[in-house]
């Protein structure tokens, strides 16, 4: 697909960093938010995401400045041969948004929604047609981190799902294929895991939220950061591989898995877990947090994007 032209829909974090990626690809963008402050707001963070994004190599004949700003969804999407979705996260306002858009959308056109929480079906529902309308969930930052989960279904078009990856891969990133309609398609759903045993772990006592933290990026984040978990573990037994494994472990991580804590956010729980977190922070505000983790980001995307 020679897509030159992209749109998006709604100027929020994800909306603004996949504009800037579209951008540096060399693509020109049209972006709609109904927020008067919208323009100003993403231009700042096109500018702020730029030098990262050429640190990577992103920056392909990419120019920051071509981008319009439109005052109406369905003038923000004529013309456009790649639509990204991005407006709120619930069902009524994508409906409506679906509904102003599909009029005007060009006839081969792919519309992907950045949705976390709702599945590929309840947003279909908001179409007259759904066949060119796709899953596209990408990891905050977009521009940052390569991931994308894309999905289709039996009301998907042939050829739809490839091409929304063909368009994907083209701007670097990895895509991954949804095969089943679940909450939280994939890596939501294994993050959500993680974090329900992290926070665990604080609300019992036996470790702080600063040093649960720790555990993970001075531990095993580091090697998921070059492999799956699965893979590290094939390769944890040497040339017995994962069966062997297996047949060392299952008894260690079945006693594991049992012992696992079932936790929700209560009142409770949501407090001592933001004490622990501002314990953490030091002091240091969250857009510097943030610039200290894409500067982080970037370093390990170059240490690991050579080796794939």
């Amino acid at each position: 697909m020679d897509i030159q032209h992209t749109a998006c829909l709604g100027g929020g974090v994800i909306g603004a960093s996949w504009a800037a990626l579209f951008l540096a690809s060399g693509r020109t963008v049209a972006m709609f938010d109904p927020d008067p402050r919208a323009e100003g707001k993403v231009r700042s963070y096109i500018a702020d995401a730029w030098p990262s994004m050429e640190e990577l190599g992103l920056v392909r004949n990419g120019n920051p400045d071509a981008i319009t700003f439109c005052h109406h969804a369905p003038q923000a999407v004529e013309g456009a041969g790649f639509v990204q979705e991005n407006v709120p996260e619930r069902l009524d306002i994508k409906h409506a948004t679906f509904a102003l858009i599909e009029p005007a959308l060009e006839q081969d056109v792919i519309v992907a929604s950045s949705a976390s929480g709702l599945t590929l079906g309840q947003m279909q529902t908001g179409w007259a047609d759904p066949s060119r309308f796709v899953l596209g969930h990408p990891f905050n930052p977009p521009h940052l981190i390569p991931l994308v989960e894309v999905q289709g279904n039996d009301k998907t078009a042939s050829g739809v799902v490839q091409a929304a990856q063909g368009f994907y891969e083209s701007l670097g990133k990895t895509t991954i294929r949804v095969n089943k309609e679940v909450p939280g398609h994939v890596a939501n759903r294994l993050q959500a895991a993680l974090w329900r045993e992290a926070i665990h772990l604080v609300v019992s006592g036996v470790a702080s939220v600063e040093d649960v933290d720790k555990a993970v990026w001075a531990g095993p984040g580091l090697r998921w950061a070059a492999m799956g978990p699965t893979m590290l573990f094939n390769l944890g037994a040497g040339e017995g591989g994962l069966e062997a494994f297996c047949d060392h472990f299952s008894d260690t991580f079945n006693g594991w898995w049992d012992d696992l804590g079932q936790v929700h956010l209560t009142d409770d729980v949501k407090r001592h877990m933001t004490e622990g977190v501002q314990a953490a922070s030091q002091g240091q505000t969250p857009a510097e947090l943030s610039r200290k983790r894409d500067a982080l980001i970037v370093s390990v995307q170059k240490s690991v994007s050579g080796l794939r």
